[in-house]
């Protein structure tokens, strides 16, 4: 009788999301250039285009986009028109390639990756120092060097702080040193800048010598204005959904101050379709209390409290249930729900259907945050004066100490 293989056993390969992009690099050029562009984002690990949404309300022009995930890619494709858009392993593509797509090389230019997180997530149960997608920083190291952008940008998990007793973060800002940058690095959480959800995510931001950087200010929370929270979000102009339902009409005008900013002037509701659940599953999220747990073992599962931000949506796994439960109806969340809760625009239209929504919409960087990240580097770029946090400065000796 064959010996049975725990997936958990970290000795055993982690299952690949059979979605992902497996032939050579196809390369799309954009649909049309931005001929006033004047700062320009490469976006790599794109995913749905998080990023991408917020380096581009502040000013810069996201002119290539690459992923492994094909219904991410077409995600960024459908809602931003300037990116060209690279689809596969990024491991295969060169430096060549994408300079290739960048329409005006005098222009400034910042790289960003939100490099994939499984291997340092807390919430990932395989969680070990040698899992390969956590040396995939490499590969955005090896591409920047060649590129040679004007400041680059690193995002991940906090757990990578604690993976191989920090060994992760030392390497990570030693080889972005290396490249001829200051390395800054803070742990931000999204909900201080707006978003309504509570998600910690560590930064490494290089910019050239003699550059000054600072993380930006918080806008929300203790003594600021209040955290934007679930039902700021979602409770109000979107219309109740029975499982399996759909809606094309928003139920009212907006009726908060965050989705007054999310609707903007979009008319026609986007990607509001309710899973379809058994009826087993309807009864137990109708049981559960706002802000409890739907199950006993999975504790961090909850039925959302409308009076607070949301947990950290997370794209659960390669095959996605539905994480949350809704606070006021008794289903998970609409792909719109958790877009919102994201901060993404209304007008954003994810492609894939509800379980791979789920994935984009859990793997992406909030677009506020990003936005707040990204208007710190446009004016650090322009020579203006900048305000904030200067957060964790790491310096060569150092990287010179960790080794004794």
């Amino acid at each position: 009788m064959a010996k049975r293989i725990s997936i958990w056993d970290i000795s055993v390969e982690v299952e690949a999301n059979g979605y992902n992009w497996k032939d050579a690099p196809v390369v799309t050029k954009a649909k049309e250039t931005n001929k006033q562009a004047s700062l320009i984002h490469i976006d790599l690990f794109c995913g749905c285009g998080g990023f991408s949404v917020g380096f581009e309300a502040a000013g810069f022009t996201t002119e290539v986009a690459l992923d492994i995930h094909p219904p991410s890619l077409k995600t960024l494709q459908g809602n931003h028109k300037h990116a060209s858009t690279i689809l596969g392993d990024i491991c295969h593509v060169s430096s060549q390639t994408i300079s290739e797509l960048i329409s005006n090389d005098k222009l400034p230019v910042v790289v960003t990756a939100g490099v994939p997180c499984q291997g340092f997530s807390l919430s990932n149960r395989k969680r070990h120092a040698g899992d390969k997608r956590n040396f995939l920083f490499q590969e955005f190291i090896r591409l920047a060097e060649d590129l040679e952008p004007d400041a680059v940008v690193l995002e991940n998990v906090s757990g990578l702080v604690s993976t191989a007793d920090g060994e992760f973060k030392r390497e990570i800002a030693k080889a972005i040193s290396q490249l001829g940058y200051d390395v800054y690095f803070s742990c931000l959480n999204a909900a201080d800048y707006g978003v309504p959800q509570k998600r910690r995510r560590v930064f490494f931001v290089g910019v050239r010598p003699g550059v000054r950087w600072l993380f930006p200010k918080k806008t929300h929370g203790e003594g600021l204005k209040p955290y934007h929270t679930v039902g700021d979000a979602i409770l109000g102009d979107l219309p109740s959904l029975l499982a399996d339902e759909m809606s094309e009409e928003y139920e009212t005008t907006a009726q908060t101050e965050l989705q007054k900013k999310l609707r903007g002037k979009q008319k026609s509701l986007l990607n509001h379709q309710a899973p379809n659940h058994p009826q087993e599953t309807i009864d137990k999220i109708a049981k559960t209390a706002p802000g409890q747990p739907m199950y006993p073992e999975f504790k961090q599962r909850i039925r959302l409290s409308p009076d607070q931000p949301s947990p950290t949506q997370i794209c659960g796994g390669i095959r996605p249930q539905f994480q949350f439960g809704h606070p006021t109806q008794p289903r998970g969340l609409t792909i719109r729900e958790r877009a919102r809760l994201q901060s993404f625009p209304d007008s954003y239209f994810f492609s894939g259907g509800v379980v791979q929504g789920r994935v984009q919409t859990g793997n992406a960087v909030p677009p506020l945050l990003s936005q707040a990240l990204a208007e710190q580097l446009a004016k650090v770029l322009a020579g203006e004066k900048i305000c904030g946090d200067q957060g964790e400065f790491i310096q060569d000796d150092l990287f010179d100490q960790a080794a004794e």
